[in-house]
């Protein structure tokens, strides 16, 4: 930590040009650009002034409204993960884990919520604690967006009541968005928005509504997309995805006070 001489008043800390620059957001002399712009805020006000320093560990960052993660320690990656992985990092009746997609990281990634061992799909590994237990809060409420493929031919009644509600044992639920993607052959695969977190969701929203599900993949979690992903296969966020899901969760931060249980589908 240094000091300014000029000022014995000024804080401790790091110069803002300089932590950005080493966050990887663009040069010191962009930065010292974006600054005198006012476009960017530290803990939600603007600075413009060049000779601003922070504490990269304490104060939070944002640019053009999108937040930066200044600890280039934290690592964030998406996994497409295949049916038949539980979703833990040690399973206790040795079935197939999340080891197998970390082993090749240094930092000690943990999985953020889970998906049951038969569905696919999107699933965040980070060594960040913080925002996991934001996202996998209950009342945080992340939006996900899922693929079933369904028994039957599900019809344009049975998509309505889902997206205005149905009840379950354990109380009502409905779709934030509903549609028929496609009906053949005795099947239907219908696209599920929800941002519930209780557990097998979807599963038991399409059963109740008469089409179990044979199949089930999560294609979005939140701001992220799953993409052209392989089954199997891991990439970390890219900068514009790691700040729209961190813009999402500062956002939302204040609703993830206490320890809830992880959603599960």
């Amino acid at each position: 930590m240094t000091t300014d001489a000029h000022d014995s008043s000024a804080p401790e800390g790091v110069r803002l040009q300089k932590v950005l620059a080493a966050a990887g957001v663009a040069s010191r002399r962009v930065v010292e650009q974006y600054i005198v712009e006012g476009r960017i805020r530290v803990n939600g006000q603007v600075v413009t002034e060049l000779g601003r320093r922070i504490d990269p560990e304490r104060d939070l960052v944002d640019v053009d409204g999108t937040a930066v993660q200044l600890d280039v320690s934290k690592r964030y990656v998406m996994l497409n993960k295949p049916t038949g992985v539980v979703s833990s990092m040690r399973d206790e009746s040795g079935r197939p884990d999340l080891r197998r997609f970390t082993k090749d990281y240094e930092e000690r990634l943990y999985n953020v919520g889970r998906l049951d061992a038969e569905t696919s799909g999107l699933l965040l590994l980070t060594n960040d604690g913080e925002l996991a237990h934001v996202l996998a809060h209950p009342s945080f409420g992340v939006t996900k967006v899922y693929i079933a493929k369904v028994e039957g031919s599900v019809t344009a009644q049975t998509i309505s009541k889902l997206t205005k509600g149905i009840e379950l044992e354990d109380g009502p639920i409905a779709a934030d968005k509903a549609r028929l993607l496609d009906t053949s052959r005795g099947s239907s695969l219908v696209e599920l928005t929800l941002h519930s977190g209780r557990n097998r969701i979807v599963r038991r929203m399409m059963a109740a509504v008469g089409h179990p599900v044979t199949e089930l993949v999560r294609r979005q979690f939140g701001p992220l997309h799953l993409g052209t992903l392989p089954a199997g296969r891991t990439r970390e966020l890219s900068k514009i995805e790691l700040g729209a899901l961190l813009t999402l969760a500062r956002r939302e931060s204040g609703v993830a006070e206490a320890p809830g249980e992880q959603e599960s589908e």
